[in-house]
């Protein structure tokens, strides 16, 4: 089925108030991660990619169902993230930065050879690493 400009329109008329909640999520989301990533960028270890394999996470020592609520939640809030960042792909917003926190929250094999390639990506390091000079942190150690 093919959507002339019409339909579109008449799209666009039907859903304004979905389209409205969607600009504001995308907005929101967009102050969000201008907020947070500095923070979670600083928080990373600067040794935490020169190891081959990824360290023991701190949770194991809690109570089995505090870590099972923990890893639930952050992966919901990262399956959150992409989405939100797929819609900022054709809304306002940093699409592509937000998909790329919700993968790093979100648990799946490869997950840290990823993070480190992305990590290794000359650009993303000179942002990281300037990120974190700002906050008063060390660079990362690849």
């Amino acid at each position: 089925m093919r959507m002339d400009g019409s339909m579109l329109l008449q799209w666009i008329l039907a859903n304004e108030g979905l389209l409205w909640w969607l600009a504001l999520g995308s907005a929101v989301t967009f102050i969000a991660t201008l907020l947070v990533l500095p923070v979670l960028v600083a928080s990373i270890p600067a040794d935490y990619f020169a190891h081959d394999k990824r360290r023991v996470p701190p949770w194991p020592s809690r109570h089995p169902f505090i870590r099972v609520a923990l890893k639930i939640i952050k992966n919901l809030v990262g399956i959150v993230l992409i989405v939100a960042g797929i819609a900022m792909l054709l809304l306002p917003g940093q699409g592509i930065l937000t998909v790329l926190v919700g993968l790093t929250l979100v648990n799946f094999p490869g997950k840290y050879r990823f993070e480190r390639w992305l990590v290794e990506r000359p650009a993303v390091f000179k942002a990281i690493t300037w990120l974190r000079v700002r906050t008063g942190r060390p660079p990362l150690t690849l």
